[in-house]
């Protein structure tokens, strides 16, 4: 199975909120620097993912993302 790079990113994120769970939001700056993403367009795919429900996000102070369900109940073909 051959994945994009968008696609490769996308999984990297949702890992990323996997593995810093918690009741918080985590700021984009954030999952950016651990991943070496740009902001610029790690927003992009921020955006397909909370489109297809998969993150959830809050804008302002303690904004940022985070996952919409549990992670085990999440697939790879979502």
């Amino acid at each position: 199975m051959k994945i994009s790079t968008k696609g490769r990113y996308s999984l990297l994120v949702m890992i990323d909120l996997t593995e810093n769970k918690s009741d918080d939001f985590i700021p984009l700056r954030d999952i950016a620097k651990r991943q070496d993403i740009s902001e610029k367009y790690l927003e992009s795919i921020i955006k397909l993912l909370v489109k297809h429900k998969l993150v959830v996000g809050l804008r302002g102070k303690g904004g940022g993302y985070k996952l919409t369900g549990h992670p085990g109940d999440i697939t790879v073909g979502e």
